[in-house]
């Protein structure tokens, strides 16, 4: 699981997806990569890109991607790129 930090800007994409790659790593076999955005309080347009990357890297280590507690402006900002199926908060499968 990665719980993102309290503030994602260009200045933390880095290290966020530094610790997404860990993350999804010490997963165990066949248990999805949680992206929880329930601690984003300042954020801009590279949270929706660290949320896309975090879904791609699971994708290519064969894991599915479960993404919950977005702030409601970080889903508006998604729905206004069209981006919003690709980010949006999912149910496990």
């Amino acid at each position: 699981m990665l719980m993102l930090p309290d503030t994602v800007t260009a200045r933390e994409v880095a290290d966020t997806l530094r610790a997404a790659r860990q993350a999804i790593d010490a997963l165990d076999p066949g248990e999805a990569f949680v992206v929880d955005g329930g601690a984003l309080l300042h954020f801009d347009s590279s949270a929706l890109a660290v949320v896309l990357e975090c879904r791609r890297l699971a994708q290519a280590a064969g894991r599915d991607c479960v993404v919950k507690g977005l702030p409601q402006r970080l889903r508006e900002l998604a729905r206004l790129y069209g981006i919003t199926e690709v980010v949006g908060e999912t149910a496990p499968a």
